[in-house]
């Protein structure tokens, strides 16, 4: 079927184009771009006046919770919010039940219904215990395009150098949860002011900051690229900063929760506010968002992270993290691009096409030729979040009752319409 989008206003960084432009979609592709298209080429027309058109989403850190966990996520209820966010490439992270290393695991994974694209990170070491590493040239077979530990770190440093030694040589993309569990010690909330007011244990920043700068002095030492998972205080953002600087080969990625919120969150004891690394203190938070201005973080991810409303009823029980694939397009355009910090083709840089660079894949453009992968939004309606209506299975969504400016209105998945608003 042959679709054309009207009168769209398309950004796309990765061909300098933002303007008013006609798309024509044919056989999964996009076939032309120009600004006029005559309607008798398309068998389906979609009049996009009005309406920003951007190549698709790409979340390259995401908790589907599939296989295993499937009572507070699955696959096809993660990716039906990934595409009400825009979002049409997710990466999934292997702390699953069992954790993703196995072709059994992987073939699951790969042949379950979905509606968005879901690329696999599989674990670094066996069963996530930082005891022996996982068979990477297998990993290069199976098609994984990603190696992590995430949901917890790998401890043994020496295996995380061989680590990335081992993912240089097969093409695969590392990035790394960046705690030191014995340092944090059963810390739930960043330690500080907050954690004292409330009397609950916190989790050290010194954490976070170390084995950032473990993971920048084994990727600078055996000349191999490392990405830093989450970032959510000043040190690490400024040891990326630094690394990058002298021609370290690091990537970093934040989330939308850590250049807009602190732990002053925490004194209403919800603990959907509640994730890993925790929110900061206010230094942190500005440290974060001028890494995000400054060009420090390549990417902005949601580190999505289903829990049920059972599990996260007990502030000081619950599990850490938060669900934000539907809402993460709408907080950063409301906190970085309404406020003029960066532009929106910088923002579409961030959440797409920067994404897409890293992981290798088949995305992140709507140049001729590529896949139609978009998503049209609306740039100017604003909307409040509320967590009944979003597409998940989970509520923990760390922007409940928040109004945002920016609301997704239609997804596409190789020219397939998979969501209307």
């Amino acid at each position: 079927m042959k679709l054309l989008i009207q009168h769209a206003m398309v950004i796309d960084p990765s061909q300098n184009l933002h303007g008013v432009f006609d798309v024509l979609v044919e056989d999964s592709k996009i076939s032309a771009i120009a600004e006029h298209i005559e309607t008798a080429e398309a068998q389906k027309l979609i009049d996009a006046s009005g309406l920003t058109m951007m190549p698709g989403l790409i979340d390259l850190h995401v908790h589907l919770r599939d296989p295993g966990l499937t009572y507070k996520e699955d696959i096809l209820s993660g990716t039906s919010a990934a595409v009400a966010g825009g979002v049409t490439s997710v990466l999934c992270m292997p702390n699953t039940k069992p954790v993703i290393q196995d072709k059994e695991t992987v073939d699951y994974i790969n042949a379950a219904q979905k509606k968005a694209k879901v690329y696999i990170t599989a674990a670094i070491s066996q069963d996530m215990k930082s005891e022996a590493l996982n068979d990477f040239a297998a990993y290069q077979e199976w098609g994984i395009k990603a190696v992590s530990d995430d949901g917890r770190p790998v401890e043994n440093a020496r295996m995380m150098r061989d680590a990335l030694i081992e993912a240089d040589k097969y093409g695969l993309f590392v990035t790394s949860h960046c705690e030191d569990l014995k340092l944090i010690n059963g810390g739930i909330i960043n330690e500080g002011e907050i954690s004292r007011k409330l009397g609950v244990k916190g989790m050290s920043r010194v954490s976070e900051d170390y084995q950032t700068e473990r993971e920048i002095a084994l990727a600078e030492d055996t000349n191999t690229h490392v990405h830093i998972a989450h970032v959510s205080t000043m040190k690490a953002t400024d040891s990326i900063r630094r690394a990058k600087a002298r021609g370290v080969k690091v990537t970093a990625e934040t989330a939308p929760h850590y250049f807009m919120y602190t732990d002053e969150k925490l004194l209403q004891r919800d603990a959907d506010y509640r994730m890993n690394p925790p929110l900061r203190t206010n230094a942190d938070k500005e440290a974060v968002l001028q890494g995000v201005i400054d060009g420090t973080f390549d990417c902005i991810i949601t580190d999505h992270a289903p829990h049920s409303q059972e599990e996260k009823e007990c502030f000081e029980t619950a599990p850490n993290g938060a669900i934000g694939m539907e809402t993460s397009f709408a907080a950063s355009y409301t906190a970085l691009v309404k406020p003029g910090h960066i532009t929106i083709d910088r923002l579409v840089e961030l959440m797409s096409c920067n994404p897409a660079k890293l992981l290798g894949i088949e995305a992140g453009s709507l140049k001729v030729g590529m896949p139609a992968d978009f998503t049209l939004v609306d740039l100017n309606k604003e909307w409040v979040v509320d967590v009944n209506a979003l597409h998940g299975k989970s509520k923990n969504c760390v922007f409940k009752g928040e109004t945002f400016t920016g609301k997704v209105i239609m997804t596409a998945v190789d020219g397939n319409i998979v969501y209307t608003a």
